[in-house]
């Protein structure tokens, strides 16, 4: 049995890990690249560890574009195999794909006219909105905790990551005929925090003798609890009392909508002043949506929330914006406002707008609920940058920048490690993976002071055997 390291090895993003068995292939996670354009569209084209027609299936831990936005590129370049995610992913994916392709056109048709002024050719997209939905059609959904048969000696099974809606670790049990022996091994896709606003806890996996697990915060602990009312609600009072914007820079799955819940618990008990709250995300609006259908993902706060008292993600005062021209008003708009905008990275999507209307004004708040991958624009303005590029021309930060780890839906350094200890079986062999290589080294440090398992930090392009 093999394993080969094709993305997320040494960085967060491009979630893609190789899976030789049987005489099967499967692909853990076919995620996007993202990083510099040009650096990201070489590493995403390719696929330069495999050949997609060789795939058997793909199984998909989550929807977030590091870990599925890669999939209409594969099916495009001649996967024809089943991809098994859980129901709420796959409504995820829906939008999530599709949305991806649409920045794609945008980027290229903008490249492009830079290019023809250069007497240079087009460049085509990864892939256009048709690809994503015939890339849907591969799609089989299975609930959580039910075992499926998905090639020879393979059985998954999908257990509850608590990272975002549907978020699964990934148990893959395999009857190994390279050597007779069972083997279980477990992927943990992005592991959740616990204790989260909405989502249930990540559950613990029994038996587990191999694990290719997440390391994104290996080394670093988040500033506050997951439940961080009282610091939402001081940064949102300064913020008004300064009389300007609060702008939230926020991933339009699961942020958008755990900040939504937390506002809306403050403006019940009076903690914070009624503000017009503005979520100015197309995707947002429609990952809100679709969160609604999926109270099987909800923790008990949240489903009681939800059949006894109201809407978890409504209240008086919000306004959901999809139109372009309503996203224009709102930056016309003089008043106080919070305006929650895609995308978390600040990478492209209508935040782009908001903080070049409002970066350079000091009364204004920009708040960082989550992770920003380094060279990203949100991780710039987060390191204290005097002065960022902003649809290419560059603006002074001298808005308030506030950052809440305790938003991340990843666990932390310690988290992580509790995560880990959870787990039970021998753990014979563990390979830390989707981290900064000097986020995964720290965490391998700290797992071989207490596991006398083999842990290493996965390298790109290396094969491993097990």
């Amino acid at each position: 049995m093999k394993l080969k390291f094709c993305g997320a090895a040494g960085t967060t993003t491009g979630s893609q890990h190789l899976l030789e068995v049987n005489g099967q292939k499967i692909l853990l996670d076919c995620g996007l690249y993202q990083g510099r354009r040009k650096d990201a569209y070489e590493v995403n084209c390719c696929f330069p560890y495999f050949k997609p027609e060789e795939i058997d299936s793909v199984v998909l831990s989550h929807a977030h574009i590091d870990h599925s936005g890669n999939l209409p590129n594969l099916t495009k370049s001649g996967f024809k195999g089943n991809i098994y995610a859980s129901f709420a992913t796959r409504d995820l994916c829906q939008i999530m794909l599709a949305d991806s392709a649409r920045i794609q056109e945008k980027d290229v048709a903008y490249v492009n006219k830079k290019r023809k002024r250069d007497n240079l050719p087009p460049v085509e997209p990864l892939y256009k909105e048709i690809d994503a939905e015939l890339c849907l059609r591969q799609f089989v959904n299975m609930g959580y905790n039910r075992p499926m048969l998905i090639g020879k000696g393979v059985t998954i099974q999908f257990v509850d990551a608590g990272h975002i809606l549907g978020s699964a670790q990934v148990v893959l049990d395999i009857e190994d005929e390279a050597d007779g022996k069972k083997k279980r091994l477990l992927f943990s896709g992005d592991v959740g925090r616990g204790n989260n606003d909405i989502l249930r806890d990540p559950v613990a996996v029994e038996d587990v003798d191999f694990v290719l697990m997440e390391s994104t915060y290996g080394g670093r602990e988040h500033e506050l609890g997951t439940r961080a009312d009282e610091r939402i609600a001081e940064i949102v009072n300064r913020a008004i009392e300064r009389g300007g914007k609060i702008i939230i820079p926020s991933f339009a799955v699961e942020r958008t909508q755990q900040l939504l819940y937390v506002l809306h618990q403050l403006f019940e008990d009076g903690s914070i002043p009624n503000v017009p709250v503005f979520v100015d995300s197309p995707l947002a609006v429609n990952a809100t949506e679709i969160f609604r259908l999926h109270p099987e993902c909800f923790n008990k706060e949240t489903y009681d929330f939800l059949f006894e008292k109201s809407d978890p993600f409504g209240f008086e005062g919000l306004t959901l914006i999809r139109s372009v021209i309503g996203s224009k008003d709102l930056n016309k708009s003089e008043g106080q406002s919070i305006i929650i905008s895609a995308s978390g990275m600040c990478e492209g999507g209508r935040i782009l707008h908001h903080l070049k209307n409002g970066i350079d004004d000091p009364k204004n708040t920009i708040l960082f609920v989550g992770y920003c991958a380094q060279n990203t624009l949100g991780w710039k303005i987060r390191e204290g940058w005097d002065k960022v590029k902003i649809f290419g021309k560059p603006y002074p930060v001298k808005a308030h920048v506030e950052i809440m780890d305790s938003f991340s839906g990843h666990a932390d350094h310690s988290e992580l490690i509790d995560y880990f200890k959870a787990m039970t079986g021998p753990k014979k062999k563990v390979w830390l993976i989707h981290g900064e290589e000097s986020r995964s080294k720290s965490f391998c440090e700290a797992l071989r002071e207490f596991h006398d398992g083999d842990v290493s930090v996965g390298v790109l392009g290396e094969t491993v055997e097990f």
